[in-house]
């Protein structure tokens, strides 16, 4: 007879990793059909309307091929419903597609489900169908999320206007921070030999927890928003270009966290470069001037901190302006997957 350490670590095909693992994902969700039929079908809220985001991720990119299945699984969903969060969007249900190099084992499909499970019962949506493969290559799992906003209420990134205060929320910096960490893990570094501020920052960079709570502040107050993924420099200056504005942002004003700030090198180009580097999932959005007191108000009833960080303007392009009142260039800084 087997042991269980066998079993565990058996590779099962692939109607058992649906049956097994990712049935009891949908079980909450009518409309998932138990994972048994070809589609799945969902009912709008009545004066809602879909809101819909994919953004796969991929071993070797943006999570390391040694991390644990659980994160890798609450990463894959929260970066999904980060952009929902910005759209001040209601999570609803997820599609999962994901491609194995090669064939998991019981053990790591158990871990990856369990993590799943914890984040779509944080996020507040269900699994309601994908795929499974088998390809060489990294693994990828590409996640389509859907969510729900009451007519025309989605709030864009291309409705800014000149005069409006610019607003980031939580802090910046912290999850490039714990990517270095993580990465030095590779070269020896034990997680038992983190300090409290580094295992912070690691986790920050594993396990983003976009603010589902700040929906009724940007649907009240923001004219306008999008998440911040590949760097502040980056994403503001693609709302700027995509509503035909500026922006000045004030860096004494980005806000850092007591952990970033005893970690991070004191090189003040370091620091800038993991500011600006992305992985944050946090929310970049406008507020008129006058009702920037009612914007902070309401987002700190849902227990989320945004902080105030600059200006839209005319002038064409994203100016950082440092505590000496001098501007500074932050065109070049930022993700991208072509350079």
């Amino acid at each position: 007879m087997a042991s269980e350490a066998e079993n565990a670590n058996q590779a099962p095909d692939e109607e058992s990793i649906i049956s097994d693992f990712f049935v009891p994902l949908a079980r909450d969700w009518p409309g998932a059909y138990g994972l048994a039929d070809d589609c799945a079908t969902i009912a709008v809220a009545p004066g809602h309307e879909l809101v819909i985001k994919t953004d796969p991720i991929r071993a070797g990119v943006h999570f390391f091929s040694d991390d644990s299945p659980a994160d890798i699984a609450w990463k894959a969903l929260a970066v999904n419903v980060s952009d929902l969060a910005s759209k001040a969007a209601r999570p609803v249900a997820y599609t999962l597609a994901i491609s194995f190099p090669e064939q998991p084992s019981r053990s790591w499909l158990g871990d990856f489900t369990a993590g799943l499970s914890e984040a779509q019962e944080h996020f507040g949506c269900g699994l309601i169908g994908g795929d499974t493969d088998h390809a060489t290559g990294p693994m990828s799992l590409a996640i389509t999320v859907l969510g729900e906003v009451p007519i025309g209420k989605m709030v864009r990134r291309v409705t800014p206007s000149v005069g409006d205060r610019i607003f980031v929320s939580g802090t910046l910096g912290d999850a490039a921070l714990g990517l270095r960490i993580r990465a030095n893990m590779v070269d020896g570094k034990k997680p038992e030999q983190m300090t409290d501020h580094e295992s912070l920052l690691v986790d920050r960079y594993l396990r983003p927890k976009p603010y589902l709570e700040l929906r009724s502040a940007l649907r009240a107050y923001a004219t306008a928003a999008m998440d911040l993924s590949d760097g502040l420099g980056k994403d503001l200056g693609r709302m700027c270009r995509a509503s035909g504005t500026g922006a000045a942002v004030y860096e004494p004003d980005i806000p850092l966290s007591d952990a970033f700030m005893a970690v991070a090198p004191e090189s003040l180009e370091e620091r800038r470069s993991l500011i600006s580097s992305g992985d944050d999932y946090e929310v970049l959005c406008t507020v008129r001037a006058d009702n920037v007191a009612n914007f902070v108000a309401l987002a700190a009833s849902g227990g989320v901190v945004v902080t105030e960080i600059g200006i839209v303007r005319t002038e064409p392009g994203v100016t950082i302006i440092d505590k000496a009142g001098e501007a500074q260039d932050w065109a070049g800084r930022g993700y991208d997957h072509f350079s």
